[in-house]
Formats: C-alpha cells, sequence, structure tokens
C-alpha cells in the first residue's frame, strides 16, 4: 500500500505542502515536517492564515524567499491560479533529494550538456549508466591501506596503555592482589583512537563529466573500508547517495546511485548546493569534525559570494576542509577563477583531483595532517 494512503486524510493536505516546498527548492527536512503538523494540531487553526504562520515558524522559509512562500501556499491552499518561477525563477533553485526520492522527477532531459567541457547553469535531468569495471590500481591501494591511515580522533572511552596521562587503579590493585598488596607497578590509560568522520561532496556536473564515474568509484572503494563515511552528489541538486554505495558489489552500488542522481553532466550551482546542504541540520552535522572533500573544478556559474559564504560555513564545521580540482596541476597551482580565488583562503588544501591516484594520495596522507 502506498505510504500517502496510510496517512491520517486531515493531515494529508498538509504532509504534500511541505512535498511542494520541497519540490520548488526549500530545503524542508523530515523533521520540519513533523513539527509542522504538531503545529497544527497544537493550535487548532480557525483559518488559513494560522496555517501559514505555522508553516513561517516550522518549516522556517529564508526571508527573500517569503513571496515564494506565501504563493504557493495560496496555490495549494486556495487554489491560486499563478504559477511560481515566471520570470526565470526556477533557474536559481537547487532542490534537495534523499535516497529512494530520484524517480519522482523526469530521468531525461531535452536539453542535456554531452560536452563535458563548459560549466552551465540550467538544471539539465539525465540518466547515466555505469559500465562494467574492474579496481584501478590507485583503488587497490586505497582500500588496502585505508583502514590503518585515514585520519582518527580521541575517544572518550580509555584503554591500557604502556604510559599514558591516567593511572589504571583497578588493574593496579587486582595485580597487587597477587603480590601480597604491594604495587610493582603502576598501570596506566589513555584514550581510545577512533576513525574521524570523512565527507565526500562530489561534483557530477558537465564539466566534470570525465571525473563523475571514476569519483564514485573511489567513494565506493572508501565506505567499504572504513565506516563513518558520507557521500553526497552535487550539480543543480544535492542527493544523499551514501546508502546506495554501501552495497557491497560496486556494479549494484554504481547502478543504484545512478538511479538516485537525476542531474548527471547538467549545470553547476556549487554554492547552492553547499547552501542546501548547510540548511538541513542532519546533514549539516555530518561535517562536524569531520575530513570534508570537495571532488569539484570550482567552475561556479553561480554568484561567488554565495559559494564563499557556504565554504566559510563549512570550514568552520570541519576538522579539515580539502578541495580537490582537476585545474590544480603542479605544485605552484594559483587559482584562476573567480570562485576558486573567492574561497582559496577559506580552505585548508587545494590540491590535485584531476586523477584517482592524487585524490588517494591525498586521502591517505590526511592522517599526517592537522586540524585547520
Amino acid at each position: 500500500m502506498n505510504e500517502t494512503l496510510q496517512l491520517p486524510r486531515a493531515a494529508r493536505a498538509f504532509v504534500s505542502f511541505a512535498a511542494l516546498l520541497r519540490a520548488n527548492g526549500f530545503a524542508i527536512a523530515p523533521e520540519q515536517t513533523t513539527a509542522f503538523l504538531e503545529a497544527i494540531a497544537l493550535l487548532g487553526p480557525r483559518g488559513t492564515d494560522d496555517i501559514r504562520q505555522a508553516g513561517l515558524a516550522t518549516l522556517a522559509p529564508p526571508p527573500e524567499r517569503r513571496a515564494v512562500y506565501d504563493l504557493l501556499f495560496r496555490i495549494h491552499f486556495l487554489g491560486a491560479e499563478e504559477i511560481p518561477g515566471g520570470e526565470g525563477e526556477d533557474d536559481e533553485v537547487v532542490r534537495l533529494q534523499e535516497e529512494g526520492r530520484g524517480d519522482e522527477e523526469p530521468l531525461l532531459a531535452d536539453e542535456a550538456n554531452r560536452s563535458g567541457e563548459t560549466a552551465v547553469r540550467a538544471e539539465a535531468l539525465a540518466e547515466r549508466r555505469f559500465g562494467p569495471s574492474g579496481p584501478s590500481d590507485a583503488l587497490r591501494r586505497l582500500a588496502r591501506e585505508a583502514p590503518g591511515r585515514l585520519p582518527r580522533r580521541r575517544g572518550h572511552r580509555r584503554m591500557r596503555a604502556r604510559r599514558g596521562p591516567w593511572a589504571d587503579l583497578r588493574r593496579t590493585l587486582r595485580e597487587s592482589a597477587r603480590t601480597d598488596g604491594e604495587v610493582m607497578r603502576l598501570g596506566r590509560l589513555k584514550r581510545r583512537a577512533r576513525p574521524r568522520k570523512m565527507l565526500l561532496l562530489i561534483d557530477v556536473s558537465g564539466s566534470m563529466k570525465a571525473r563523475s564515474e571514476d569519483n564514485l568509484r573511489l567513494a565506493h572503494t572508501l565506505l567499504q573500508a572504513a565506516p563513518n563515511v558520507e557521500v553526497f552528489t552535487f550539480g543543480t541538486r544535492l542527493t544523499r547517495v551514501t546508502r546506495a554505495l554501501r552495497l557491497k558489489r560496486r556494479e549494484q552500488a554504481l547502478a543504484a546511485a545512478a538511479h538516485l542522481v537525476s542531474d548527471w553532466d547538467g549545470g553547476t550551482r556549487i554554492g547552492d548546493a553547499l547552501q542546501a546542504f548547510l540548511a538541513v541540520p542532519r546533514f549539516g552535522g555530518y561535517a562536524r569534525g569531520a575530513a570534508v572533500l570537495v571532488l569539484s573544478d570550482g567552475l561556479e556559474r553561480g554568484d561567488p559570494s554565495a559559494l564563499r559564504d557556504a565554504v566559510v560555513k563549512l570550514s568552520r564545521r570541519a576538522w579539515r576542509l580539502s578541495w580537490l580540482t582537476p585545474l590544480a596541476v603542479g605544485a605552484g597551482f594559483v587559482p584562476q577563477t573567480e570562485a576558486l580565488v573567492a574561497i582559496r583562503r577559506f580552505v585548508d588544501d587545494m590540491v590535485d583531483g584531476g586523477s584517482s591516484a592524487a585524490v588517494v594520495a591525498h586521502v591517505l596522507s590526511l592522517q599526517h595532517r592537522r586540524a585547520a
């Protein structure tokens, strides 16, 4: 039975309103939809304005898009015949997608950027399939060395050690019972090392067409070799593909990810995509204390200030923020594009991302780097 049919009849209109906002570029988390329903139940609204105010309080549309929110509210609840986005509004929207939501949009686009040479702004929805391919030497190295060479953090739990800042009184007393109460050696404790969270943000726009498949194969290898890894793709939309890439078989995992992502080889809205990522509290929490890797050429056709603001917020949450771009060729790389120049001082590493070997080498070197 369809999940929508299982909802109470009175709640369907409110849930579909949240879905309408999400389809028009508003970052609405599932928790916000639940809070919206609870607010309506608490208020017992006497009119549509009460419902509108409950939506403003719980769904939290940004102030600059309040007019679009009001228009969609009138269309949904009052039956207005106005159509939003009549002056290019839709070209500025980055839609957010979760697993299992890719089939809600058309998979094929009438106009797709197939050249892979230039970054464009317009959205183009497309379906992509990955052919079978064996692991490269770089991916074999990543699978072999990742468990022992990825960055780690100090956990809260303690473990036995020869040297450490804390005394292990329990072990010391237990051993002293064997020597008639004499303490022969004082046991020590230290904090147990835990794997640090890792976040991969992979650009799948047209300008990164040559690297998209290899980057997803690398993300799948990393997910199989280490825990606490999250993977998102972005172009004109933001899609979480972590669950799909957790499948053990590479071909099956890539096929599942390809079905989820619907903006392959389309436009480039890096700043809007990162802003959408940070707008969802659950997603933004993945970056807190994590090693964040952005695999993108940085060819942003939107406003560089939006990208700069998003990178500033992301760098504050991350343990270390690395931007891997195919444009960074050579040790003396100096960014030339407007977007990369705008974010250079907020990024900890801006290194070569033009090959799997270069990306793997940087990932394995993170263990020896310090927090920004």
